[in-house]
């Protein structure tokens, strides 16, 4: 397809999509720079994690890919579609393909944990059903094997305020995976979470990758959690791409590009 092509109307692509950013530049209203020229491919099905200090541009990045974000320069591509090119009803049907899970869980804490996930499905709802909170037995059962995806379908029937922070975390991916989407984005999942309980929720993410194929990209503050979930980190200082490479053999010198300062003790680092 060419720059601007669309999948047919009303047949998404099949399978997981790939992600690319060609020379992206995002400049705020207020003059902020959040990406500065960043080029990078993310193959179909690959899980990769984003590195980098709070202000380093991962965010900006992931609310880039899909359209939160506008780009001021440059190409981002998503599956079959340039991102940057598309606005109203098309933007939001590409966002169907692509799962979003955001640090604050984004979750209606007064509404049962089945009608948070069935939020999810809004996407591939007709309007009329979404205003009257009408399900298909089909939307009924994605949800339900979201929930048990992420181990929550016990809980299915109590209310989401009641849940600890790892357990809405696992809601809000049950929520995502709803979508049956094609690319999975996770921005700071676990920066809110005790170590291990962050590692149970990468854990969920891990097994969304290596059991659905969905092209997974996460942000985190921690190389430790970089190296040992995903197999490729990327590094953020500054809107720049520093480190682009293997997680497990990213070296010292290149915690020091990424975080600007020498490494330090892991007990340091929050591990």
């Amino acid at each position: 397809m060419g720059s601007g092509d669309h999948a047919p109307e009303g047949i998404p692509a099949s399978g997981a999509w790939p992600i690319h950013l060609e020379d992206v530049t995002v400049r705020y209203p207020n003059g902020v720079v959040g990406l500065r020229g960043v080029s990078l491919s993310i193959a179909a099905g690959e899980m990769v994690s984003v590195v980098g200090l709070s202000g380093s541009g991962k965010s900006t990045m992931i609310r880039t890919i899909n359209g939160l974000v506008p780009a001021t320069s440059g190409t981002v591509r998503v599956g079959p579609y340039t991102v940057n090119e598309l606005g109203g009803r098309r933007l939001r049907q590409v966002r169907g393909g692509i799962g979003m899970i955001f640090q604050g869980f984004n979750l209606a804490d007064r509404a049962s944990i089945y009608h948070n996930v069935l939020v999810g499905r809004f996407s591939h709802t007709p309007t009329w059903k979404t205003l009257l909170g009408v399900a298909s037995h089909t939307d009924r059962e994605i949800v339900m094997r979201a929930l048990d995806s992420v181990g929550m379908l016990e809980k299915v029937w109590g209310r989401a305020g009641a849940l600890s922070g790892g357990q809405k975390q696992r809601v809000a991916i049950a929520r995502a995976l709803s979508q049956e989407p094609e690319v999975m984005l996770a921005d700071e999942p676990v920066a809110s979470l005790d170590p291990p309980t962050a590692h149970s929720v990468m854990s969920d993410l891990k097994r969304v990758n290596t059991e659905r194929g969905l092209t997974v990209l996460v942000n985190l503050h921690l190389m430790d959690l970089a190296r040992q979930y995903t197999t490729r980190m990327i590094g953020l200082r500054a809107g720049e791409v520093v480190y682009d490479g293997p997680a497990s053999s990213a070296t010292d010198a290149d915690f020091e590009a990424i975080y600007g300062r020498p490494i330090q003790s892991r007990d340091t680092l929050g591990q």
